[in-house]
């Protein structure tokens, strides 16, 4: 069963969480082309795959719970620990600030008002998100 929860957590890792952090990326490039329904719909899918990433946060447990006694995990180890804490900052700062800027910059262009072609929250909060997601990838593998 463990096997199973590893592959799960990796594929969802892949196919889950990848999307989360590169979304907001391919929105600042619709942002500056003008395509602001784009931008809408990358918005709503950075939501939905932010939320879903919740699915790999769950079978982390399921795998800290599943180890090998002699590996002497738990929540409290260092390494786990940090990856949770960041984890959940950058699933805060997609939902909280990521997501509001894009559906922003994309209602911009619909009411026809003031168009937004860059988003400084955008950028900058993506790119915090990623940086997140890389320091958790590298706690995974190396387990200081």
């Amino acid at each position: 069963m463990e096997t199973v929860f590893s592959i799960l957590h990796v594929v969802g890792a892949v196919f889950i969480v990848g999307p989360m952090a590169i979304l907001p990326m391919t929105a600042m490039r619709a942002l500056r082309s003008g395509a602001h329904a784009q931008v809408a719909v990358l918005a709503k899918s950075t939501m939905i795959f932010s939320y879903l990433s919740l699915i790999v946060f769950v079978l982390g447990f399921g795998l800290v719970g599943m180890a090998d006694p002699k590996y002497q995990l738990s929540v409290t180890t260092p390494w786990v620990l940090w990856s949770i804490i960041l984890y959940v900052i950058a699933v805060v700062v997609s939902l909280a600030l990521v997501v509001p800027a894009m559906r922003r910059a994309a209602a911009s262009g619909a009411d026809g008002g003031t168009v937004i072609t860059r988003s400084p929250a955008i950028s900058a909060g993506s790119g915090v998100v990623s940086l997140l997601l890389v320091v958790v990838v590298v706690l995974m593998v190396w387990k200081p």
